[in-house]
């Protein structure tokens, strides 16, 4: 925990990672420090959705330790935006960005997706289900349309969640944040987090404005356009992801 204290609480979960096995080293997220929220940052030591044996003890803690806070705001990742929807009722979350988040891994909630059945053998179905869990969070969940699954997963969410959205983000990829990322709208997305307006509109502009410079939007674009036979678009984008790679390779190399 960063920054105690306030009256306002805004919580991170780590996603899934290759450091499995593990904690990481935390630190605090400067502009919701600096805006004067306490940062409370929540790791999973495996890849297992933060459904074991701990589940219901942390569950408890974290209903505990949320009520001294006026309002509580979250962005998770897949696995970590899964988490803060799994938490969202113990938090008493007001606000969240779930970024590519899963509705469940367990193969009888999903069984369209199975790039997560390995860690979903000791997950336990009524324990991590979404289902019962409802709660009045407002929010937006950021999903790549070109990625079957991980819209499902939005949809799926969106009918438990009423207060949360779908923003549709074009060959963003998982996490659904790669071309906001490269064109420098993170700072952006945690403004209006704060500001409590996240909408869909706001997002997609986010993402309108991101995508014409960011090599990762043309390279998810010209893989869709050759699925689905459209050779003109995918050699259109395969040219221009290119020559972003070359010019972003000639600026580094510049500096």
């Amino acid at each position: 925990m960063f920054n105690p204290g306030q009256d306002r609480l805004f919580v991170s979960f780590r996603q899934r990672t290759q450091e499995a096995g593990a904690y990481s080293e935390a630190v605090p997220v400067r502009s919701f420090v600096s805006a004067g929220y306490t940062h409370l940052h929540l790791q999973a030591r495996l890849n297992d959705w933060y459904i074991n044996s701990e589940t219901q003890a942390l569950e408890a803690e974290l209903d505990r330790f949320s009520r001294q806070f006026a309002a509580v705001h979250s962005i998770g990742f897949s696995m970590g935006g899964y988490a803060a929807l799994r938490f969202a009722k113990a938090l008493n979350l007001s606000h969240l960005i779930a970024v590519s988040p899963q509705y469940s891994i367990a193969p009888d909630h999903v069984p369209f997706d199975r790039r997560y059945r390995k860690f979903a053998k000791e997950f336990d179905p009524d324990l991590g289900g979404l289902m019962e869990r409802e709660h009045p969070v407002q929010g937006v969940v950021l999903a790549d349309p070109f990625r079957t699954a991980d819209l499902v997963h939005a949809q799926m969410i969106d009918l438990v969640f009423p207060g949360m959205s779908v923003a549709r983000l074009a060959a963003s990829g998982h996490p659904a944040t790669q071309v906001l990322r490269q064109g420098g709208k993170l700072g952006a997305l945690q403004r209006l987090l704060r500001t409590e307006m996240v909408g869909v509109s706001q997002l997609c502009k986010l993402h309108r404005t991101s995508r014409r410079g960011s090599p990762v939007y043309w390279r998810h674009l010209a893989q869709r356009a050759e699925q689905s036979g459209r050779q003109e678009l995918a050699a259109t984008a395969e040219r221009r992801h290119i020559q972003l790679m070359k010019d972003k390779a000639s600026e580094k190399a510049g500096r």
